[in-house]
Formats: C-alpha cells, structure tokens, sequence
C-alpha cells in the first residue's frame, strides 16, 4: 500500500508524520463523519507541508494504511510506508525502522498551526545534545515530538506517552513552541488551534464543512 523510502544516506532529519486517515480518525472531535475525516486529513497535509519546508529536515516519512493519506502524502513531496497493522505504535515503529540510523524525529500529524520556526528550534535543540528530547502537548501530558540525532527513538506514544517517555530518558524541551504543542484531539483544542493560525487546507476543510474560523 505504501512505498518504502530508499535506504540510502539522507543528509539532515528524517521525520515521521502517522496519520491514521479513515472513519476513525479523530474519533473525539464532535464533528459530523465526513467532515471529521476531512479535517483529519487537511490538519495532516498542513502538518506534512511545513516539515517538507522546515530547514535541517532532509526527508518525510507518512505512514498510513489509508490510500487517501497515503496518495496525498506523496503529492505533497513525504513517501510513504503502511504501517501494516492498527494502533499508534505499529505506525511509529514502521517509520522508525525502515530507515537508516541518523537523526530521527517522530512528530504527531494533528498539529494544523504548525510552524517551520517552532519544529526547526526542536530540531536544533534536540541536535545539540545526546539522547532523546520530548516535546509535550498543551496539556504536558501527551507527546506531540520526540527526537534523537543519533538514530530510533525509544518511542512510548499513547495515553500519558509524557511520563512513558521522560521514565524512557527523553529530555524534556523547555521552550514556549506554541504551534508544536497544540494537537488536535476536541473541538476546544481545534479553537486554540484556530487562535494560534492553521493552515490553509485546514481552513478550506472548515469553510467547507460550514465549520465558523474563529
């Protein structure tokens, strides 16, 4: 279903976006069935675009099994990879290992305000220094990126994926990183997201779902 990215040596970070795509993507956002997988979908491809552009990222990695994910992370210039079976760690650990070992990021794909200059700061903070670094949701509780510049992250994602990876050795970024730190999961999460900016397939899928921007 999905390509495999060449093994070859990929100057910079590789950084790997799951996105699930499908009925059940964003299941906890009060939205009618297919606006909320459009939405899902467009959070997705704004999140996809601005880490193709984020300068030190060198390759993108999408994992899904769902085609329309898989076809419109490849327009947008990701490969792809299926994650072969459900659940969020099957996902991560399929981007994850097939590639090369180097700087290696995994980042959530429901961040639709995302911006080059906060996931370039992350990644430029996570290079200075050894070891895993976290970046934690709004909330501190989740985990939206975690990071190592020597190659797979010990990946925890999933309820309380904050405590699993800091017990797991993952250092903890301080900075404020507003656009990285506000996932999607409800309708309050969407408006904060609003708040901060989203981007533009983000805000088509809401005009178009008839969904207000402010």
């Amino acid at each position: 279903m999905g390509e495999t990215p060449p093994v070859t040596h990929v100057s910079g970070w590789r950084v790997v976006v799951p996105v699930k795509g499908g009925d059940g993507a964003k299941s906890r956002l009060a939205l009618p069935g297919p606006a909320r997988r459009s939405l899902a979908l467009a959070m997705a491809l704004d999140c996809l675009a601005v880490c193709l552009r984020t300068p030190g990222v060198g390759l993108v990695v999408c994992v899904s099994d769902d085609p329309e994910v898989t076809a419109a992370a490849r327009s947008a210039g990701a490969v792809t990879v299926s994650a072969g079976r459900p659940g969020l760690a099957a996902a991560v650990e399929a981007g994850v290992t097939c590639l090369e070992r180097g700087p290696t990021a995994v980042l959530l794909g429901d961040l639709p305000a995302l911006r080059a200059e906060d996931l370039g700061a992350a990644l430029a903070d996570a290079l200075a220094r050894p070891g895993p670094a976290l970046v934690t949701d709004a909330d501190g509780r989740g985990s939206v990126l975690l990071a190592d510049r020597d190659g797979a992250p010990p990946h925890r994602f999933g309820p309380g994926s904050a405590r699993a990876h800091l017990d797991a050795g993952a250092r903890p970024l301080s900075a404020a990183l507003p656009s990285l730190r506000r996932d999607v999961d409800t309708v309050e999460d969407l408006a904060e997201a609003l708040a901060l900016g989203v981007g533009p397939r983000t805000r088509e899928a809401l005009a178009a779902a008839a969904i207000p921007l402010t």
